[in-house]
């Protein structure tokens, strides 16, 4: 009789916790079917608000993507990289130039003035800071694509006027007809009219990795090049990528999509003395101040320090470009990913500040110590080119975007001028040593101005 007991008891027992389980697994289930559910519900809602904003021609497949908050839709990559392609071929032409005509230029009639060299170089960007305001506000107006084909013509006139001259001045007019082409503001609105701001620093990354691989293929192939063609010869190829740029605005950049913006007014002086945007123009402008002024001195150091023959100059430039870009990765994936934008754009002014500060030192060193400079100077330079397009792009109003681009780009070229007469006056009256210990001193006052900035927040998605 016990042992009966016992048996219906635990059979009892094994009845009820039979049915508990099954009573816990069917919460389990029912309550993973509603997290399911809940996740399809606001994945479609996103989908359709984001396709209804962009009017994509795809909803489907582009939302869908667009869930993935970092990730770039086919539509963004094809915009982003055709549109990085037509500064890669713009900026080729002109980076071509660069390395050698410190040197070569000395060949032409009245090219023997280093001040005339540093104009020639310069005064590309003083035309560039006198029109890109006017390009932007007019793609702003008359769209961005009429716009870029328009300035790429005017670039083509320079380049052959440049090509056709035989005397420093003549290249120097047709320089200032180049720079006139003022484009770099409209190609720079016409990414943020194409892409979020999630995936916005990644498109002006593109557009830096172009912009940086083709001024490492430059260094590399203008010393052969011009050894083969001439100077003129280089103008004339800058003429031939200049006119493939126009085909590629004309036949294989995409439309921008159509973005639904709530109607408010803008003044321009609001976007002139923003305080975020106007500590970002200060920064363009002492970027490629330094850069320009670096070119007008680390050529012929290369010559007299390194011992390296201008035609081998690209052993040190490749080398160095390639090594800039691997270096730059982690610092991008920390910025975007973890929240750090602040952080890693000080490191990279504050690396700049050292390493003009240590190049004297290092240039002493001869060929290797020129390598770590132009190493350290890189990196900075190659974060820097593509953080501060995609921070003015995010914190411009987007009725003036293209506006606040050309500010950007007008404060970026003041800087290329400022920086080949400042490089080429310092280099003749006080050394080489001097340019490097200006460029320091204007750097550590960026960094300070820098030091309070705030990161745009990203916008909140659409519900």
């Amino acid at each position: 009789m016990p042992t009966e007991i016992g048996f219906l008891a635990g059979c009892t027992v094994c009845g009820i916790l039979k049915r508990l389980r099954d009573a816990l697994r069917g919460t389990r289930l029912r309550a993973a079917g509603l997290r399911h559910f809940q996740r399809s519900r606001t994945r479609a809602l996103l989908q359709a608000s984001v396709a209804a904003r962009y009017h994509f021609t795809k909803p489907h497949n582009e939302a869908r993507i667009l869930s993935s908050t970092f990730t770039m839709t086919p539509t963004e990559r094809r915009a982003s990289g055709w549109l990085a392609s037509i500064y890669a071929l713009r900026m080729l032409g002109l980076f071509l130039i660069l390395p050698v005509f410190a040197i070569y230029g000395r060949e032409l009639k009245g090219g023997q003035e280093a001040y005339l060299i540093g104009l020639a170089i310069s005064i590309y960007g003083l035309t560039q800071a006198a029109l890109q305001i006017a390009f932007g506000a007019a793609s702003d107006r008359f769209g961005r694509k009429p716009v870029i084909v328009f300035g790429l013509i005017v670039f083509v006139i320079g380049s052959i006027v440049a090509a056709m001259a035989d005397t420093i001045a003549g290249v120097i007019v047709g320089r200032a007809i180049q720079g006139a082409g003022a484009v770099s503001a409209a190609v720079s609105a016409f990414i943020a009219d194409s892409t979020r701001d999630e995936v916005r620093t990644k498109a002006m990354a593109m557009v830096g990795g172009s912009i940086g691989i083709t001024f490492a293929v430059a260094l590399v192939a203008a010393p052969p090049l011009t050894a083969a063609i001439g100077l003129s010869g280089l103008f004339w190829l800058t003429a031939v990528l200049a006119t493939l740029g126009i085909l590629v605005v004309l036949f294989l950049v995409p439309p921008a999509p159509v973005k639904e913006e709530a109607p408010t007014t803008i003044r321009h002086g609001d976007v002139l003395f923003n305080p975020q945007l106007l500590r970002l123009n200060i920064g363009v402008f002492v970027l490629h101040l330094c850069q320009t002024a670096l070119f007008v001195v680390v050529p012929t150091m290369l010559i007299e320090r390194g011992a390296l023959p201008a035609a081998q100059h690209w052993l040190v430039y490749l080398p160095v470009i390639l090594g800039s870009f691997a270096l730059m990765i982690a610092p991008m994936i920390v910025a975007e990913r973890r929240g750090k934008l602040r952080e890693v754009f000080l490191l990279a002014i504050a690396i700049l500040v050292v390493a003009m500060l240590a190049a004297p030192t290092l240039s002493n060193q001869a060929l290797a110590g020129l390598v770590v400079f132009l190493l350290l100077f890189f990196v900075a330079f190659n974060l820097l080119e593509a953080m501060q397009p995609s921070l003015v792009s995010r914190l411009a109003p987007a009725q003036v975007k293209g506006f606040a681009m050309g500010v950007y780009n007008t404060t970026m070229s003041l800087g290329l001028f400022a920086g080949g007469i400042l490089g080429g006056t310092l280099a003749k009256r006080f050394g080489d040593e001097m340019v490097f210990y200006t460029c320091a001193a204007l750097a550590a006052f960026w960094f300070v101005a820098a030091y309070s900035m705030t990161p745009p927040l990203a916008r909140k998605k659409e519900q």
